[in-house]
This record gives C-alpha cells, structure tokens and sequence, in this order.
C-alpha cells in the first residue's frame, strides 16, 4: 500500500509510480488537482462534484487515491461497458503502479447472470418445440457446465440483446430468492457474496438505484455498506432518478408473467386449463393494447391520449385480463413457489396498472402524492412502457444518499454550464456540495476546428435533415468519410439514412444505428477506416474512438428536450406557475450538457485532430446560441467548406468568426 504521505499529485506526477510504470504517461495538472480534490473527500467525507473535461484522466484520478487507502469504496459507471473497462483495464493497471492489496470485485445487476432454475424451467416450457429456441437452449446449456462467472457477456455466440436471454435469467420480480431449489448454486447469490468481502466494487448506475430503492423501502440491500462512493458518468444521474423514483410497467413484464405462469404448469404437469386461458389471453390484451396505442415510437402524456374510446377499452380489457390471471394465480398459488411468485408479481403488475390509471389511493403505490407525478407512456416498435414519474425528485433523492452515511463523488465530462453547477447539483437535491471544475489539456486550438455552415433552414423546417445531408457531403468528403453524424432524433437518423441510401457517388461505408448490436456497430466502423457512423442517443457518450478512424462529429441541431415530451411540458407547467423560466432554467442548460457529451466525441486522445459541424443555425442566430458556443473547447471557427478542406489538408486559412 503506497504511503499515504505520498501526496495523489505525488503519485500522478512526474517522479511518481504511474510514470515509472507507464511507457506513455505524461503528468497532468488537472489529473493531479482532481486527484487531490477526491482525496480530501474520501477523507473528510461530504459532497465532491467534480468536471473533468475530456483528457484530464479523470479515472486515474479518481483511482489512485481510492488505492492508496484503506476502507470500502463503490464505483458506479453510467453502463455495463464502462464496468467491463474499469474491472479489466483500468484497476489492473492502478493495483499493480501502486502496488495496492486492496481486493476488488464486479457487480452487475441479476439480468445479465445466468439463472439456473429458470434455465430449468425453459427446458420443460412448450417453447423448446421451436427449433431457435431449441438451439439457443442447447448452447446456454453447454455453456452454463463450463462457466465459474454466469456472466451472459461471456456466451458470445448469442448477442446480450437476443430475447431468449429474458427466458433464462431473472429480475427482482421473477426471483425465488433462497426457496429457489438452485440457490446454492445461484450465480448472483456468489456475486454479491464476493462484493461484501471485497474493498473496492464496481458497479453501474442502475444497480446503485436499485439498492437506493431497497433501502427506502425497507427490504434490505444489495450493496455493501461504504466508506464513499464514486459516480463517473453522473450526468446520467438526474434522468435516471426520475425513473427510479417513479414506476414503470412494460408490456414485456405483462407478457414475462403469462409466459411464467405457463411454464410453471408445465413444469409440475398441472392440469388447469382456466390459469393457461387466461394467462394466453392476458398476451393477447397486451398486443391489443399496444395496437391501441397507435403505430411508431413516440411519447405522450396519458391523461390526453386516454380520452380516445378506443385506448379506454383496451386499458379496462388488460386490467380485466390480469385480473382473471391473478384470481387463478391466487387459487393455484399454494401448489409450487414458481406459481406463488408469479401471484405476487401479478399483485405488483396490478397495483402499478391501477396507479397509472388513476385508481390508487391518495399516497399512491410508490408513496407519491397525485399531485406530484406525471403519467406518461412510450413505445417502441412492438413494444410499450407506461411510466408514473415524480414531478420532483431532489428531496427523495438527498435523502437516499444520507440513508448511508459515506462520502460521494460525483464526477462527468460535462456537469457544468460555465463554471456554473447549479442546474446539476438542484436536480438531486446536493446544492451545498463542494465543486471543482477542470478544462481539457488538449489542444483543441491548434488540432480542432469548428464549422457552422452557412444557409442552412431553421431546424423546423420540413427538409432540414436533406439540408443536413446535402451540406455535411463535401465535409465527408474533405474528411474521407472517418465521421459520426449525430441526431437528436430516431426520425432524422432514419431519414438521412434513406438520404444516404439513393445518394449517387457516395462511396464511403455508411453505418446505421439499430442495424447491428451497437459494439459490433462501433467495431466494424472502427475497421473500416473511412466509414460514415450515423447514430443517436447512445453513440453521443460513452463511445471512445482514437486515431483518425474519427476525425469529423456533425450535429444535426441543438439537443434541447422534444416540446412534446411529457415529463418536460409536465415540470415546464409547473415551473411557469412559481414564476420560473422553464427554457432558462431547465431546458437550455439541459441541452448544454447534452451538447458537450457529443462534442466530446471528436478529441479522445493529445494526438488527434478533426472538424467539428454544428448545423443549427440557432447557434448565430438566436441570442442563446452564445451560451452553447462560450461552453465548447476553444476551437478555430469557420464558416466554409473550402477552410475545412485546408484544414484536412494541412493547410491554415483565416478564421471567422
């Protein structure tokens, strides 16, 4: 265990272990400061939030002083991915420069292990009968004698998105818990067993609020108890804990229940044909209802879609359908636990239905007054979510964090708006933590550059996206393809995709979002050298490409929140009624963030170089756009093709401003 006289500037600078045990490490100001910050707060306990702009090397800053102390921390990532890269390259790398004893375990949430008695029960369902599912279970099968970790990430011949994965792992629903017949060989059981004995964990976001939410009501934990957590990614945070602290009931859970019910039947060769009829036609009230809900993926506030007669009638046709379920579940409930947990998992299905519908009592099912939740619901292709999410969740979530009496950092690439921390820090209710910002040490005046084209539409236009396509063509061809192109929407994604499709002497490689596993996606862009990546959502954070495979990130427009989006209209009204600016004070901010996570994307490493286009007009033409423009890195600005073709090729033009 390194000294801990040893200062974490120490330890990151130039004499220190780090540089004598990296070939490539180069101290960095910011790291040092950042680490130092973390220390402290490790130390005194409180509240750290903290901004590391891309470069600073905020995982070794946050490491190295975790490492050179004694005493438990967790270490929660915004996705699995990040978990993976932290446990099986960054820790490795941190343990052996300081030569730490500290143990360390990975943490992942029950659905990505392997569950043994529901791997059981898929073989006894009538669904081995199909010749897919035959074959996935024989390989999960195979697989499940040789694996130690039960981690589904391992099997690498099924993809993690496959839908024959819900068959055979479980969730906090489905669970038996320990009258489960294989719980002394439960994979997640040994996990967790593992995290308690370990000094560091590793975990991901959506595990913590999972034990944040065990803990508020009362059922225990999942995580062991902490001298300090760190949160990376946190900028996630705030959405995430509108979620959390709201409820949500898919169209998957209702169908996962019918399809449990009969597997359970089947499993004790029970003949009770009334719970498999209404089991099969809960199924069917679920399709009917997702029909009801119109076709495409969109969002709406339920209270104004609920007065079409008929979305009204197929919600009391699933209310009625999982009620005759659950009356069978009840009777048949003391036959087998299976059958039992699926009665209690119809009991929740239920309550959640009627609070969504606006049958619960006054404190709700979650202990949410009416008048503080938002109903709301979203689709996807076959699929349906309907959501209950608190107006605010600040106070809730101040309070979870004191339920543990640990110290957190919070820290991102993107917190701040300015030097200002405000926005961040009310959401979740911590305005008295102490915060730190530090800029990136890339050089992005004399490596970057940043193109606001001219005589684009404003983005409200019918054919602004054709606009988007026709101006980003000769930048792509300037650059030789080797580009992200990130929308703010699935609608404009799929439109420049169709654009791209028919576009004549285009001979650059065009990936598309949602056409493959999103890292086999990344992988094949990655090789392919000159490819056009066209992505939303997830591909604007996260995603790490170095090297000139990227060397150009254009923007379709500002990422303010859809105008549309119920939760958004929901919290905007009741900002307006308390003398509030809904767009100052919320939305823009958001969008400021949001912006920096996909600029972010461009600059990953001190040798890179690339262009910048950001197509929204708005950014010169509306007085707000400053506010964007002060946040970005400090980059040369241009307003022609011509000057990002000289840049590309090595050649320095005027700037313009």
């Amino acid at each position: 265990m390194s000294d801990l006289l040893t200062g974490p500037a120490e330890l990151l600078g130039r004499e220190g272990p780090f540089a004598r045990s990296l070939p490539r490490f180069a101290p960095r100001a910011q790291q040092q400061a950042m680490a130092a910050a973390v220390a402290e707060t490790l130390d005194a306990g409180g509240l750290l939030v903290a901004e590391a702009g891309t470069g600073t090397g905020k995982t070794f800053a946050y490491l190295a002083p975790v490492f050179q102390r004694a005493g438990r921390v967790v270490i929660s990532t915004g996705t699995k991915a990040l978990q993976d890269q932290l446990f099986q390259r960054d820790i490795p790398v941190v343990k052996q420069a300081l030569a730490s004893p500290l143990h360390v375990a990975l943490l992942k949430g029950r659905a990505n292990d392997l569950c043994l008695h529901r791997l059981d029960l898929a073989g006894q369902s009538r669904e081995i009968a199909l010749p897919r599912t035959a074959a996935r279970l024989q390989q999960v099968r195979a697989w499940a004698g040789r694996t130690r970790s039960g981690e589904i990430g391992e099997l690498a011949d099924i993809p993690g998105n496959d839908p024959f994965w819900h068959q055979v792992t479980s969730n906090a629903e489905n669970c038996l818990g320990q009258e489960c017949p294989a719980y002394a060989d439960c994979h997640v059981v040994k996990a967790r067993r593992a995290a308690q004995e370990a000094d560091v964990v590793v975990i991901n976001h959506h595990l913590l609020f999972s034990d944040i939410r065990l803990r508020r009501e009362g059922f225990g934990e999942l995580l062991p108890q902490a001298q300090a957590f760190i949160l990376d990614e946190a900028h996630q945070l705030p959405e995430l804990a509108s979620r959390f602290f709201g409820t949500a009931l898919g169209g998957r859970q209702l169908g996962e229940l019918a399809r449990d019910s009969q597997r359970a039947l089947y499993a004790l060769s029970a003949d009770m044909p009334q719970l498999e009829a209404d089991a099969r036609a809960l199924e069917q009230c679920v399709e009917a209802f997702r029909l009801a809900l119109g076709e495409g993926q969109r969002q709406a506030a339920w209270p104004a879609a609920s007065v079409s007669p008929a979305l009204d009638a197929a919600m009391h046709r699933l209310q009625d359908g999982l009620l005759a379920l659950l009356e069978q579940l009840e009777t048949a409930a003391g036959r087998d636990k299976a059958l039992e947990n699926c009665w209690r998992r119809a009991q929740l299905l239920g309550a959640r239905l009627r609070l969504f519908a606006g049958g619960a009592d006054d404190e709700g099912a979650e202990g949410m007054a009416p008048g503080g939740r938002i109903t709301w619901f979203e689709t996807g292709a076959r699929s349906f979510t309907l959501h209950v999410t608190p107006m605010d969740f600040a106070a809730t979530f101040r309070a979870s964090l004191e339920r543990y009496q640990s110290a957190w950092v919070f820290t991102s690439a993107t917190l701040a708006v300015g030097e200002d921390f405000s926005h961040f820090c009310a959401r979740l209710g911590i305005d008295d933590a102490r915060t730190a910002r530090w800029d990136s040490p890339f050089d992005y005046a004399a490596n970057a550059l940043l193109y606001l084209p001219r005589d684009l539409p404003e983005p409200g236009m019918p054919r602004y996206t054709a606009a988007v396509v026709e101006a980003a063509r000769p930048v792509l061809a300037a650059s030789g393809g080797r580009a992200f192109m990130l929308f703010t929407s699935h609608h404009a994604l799929q439109e420049a995709a169709r654009l791209f499709a028919r576009m004549e002497g285009f001979d650059y490689p065009v990936f598309v979002q949602g056409t493959l596993p999103h890292n086999e996606l990344l992988e094949r862009f990655r090789r392919a050298g000159d490819g056009v990546l066209l992505g939303t959502g997830s591909f604007w954070e996260g995603v790490d490409v170095r090297g000139p495979a990227l060397s150009c990130v254009i923007i379709d427009k500002l990422p303010f929140a859809p105008p549309d989006d119920p939760v958004f209209q929901a919290r905007a009204a009741v900002m307006k009624a308390a003398g509030g600016n809904p767009f100052r004070d919320y939305q823009l901010p958001a969008a400021v963030i949001a912006l920096k996570q996909g600029v972010g994307r461009l600059i990953r490493d001190v040798d890179d170089r690339g262009v910048l286009m950001l197509c929204d007009p708005r950014l010169l033409g509306k007085s707000y756009g400053n506010v964007f423009l002060r946040d970005l890195p400090p980059m040369r600005r241009v307003r022609t093709v011509e000057e990002v073709a000289c840049f590309f090729e090595g050649v320095t033009m005027g700037a313009e401003d």
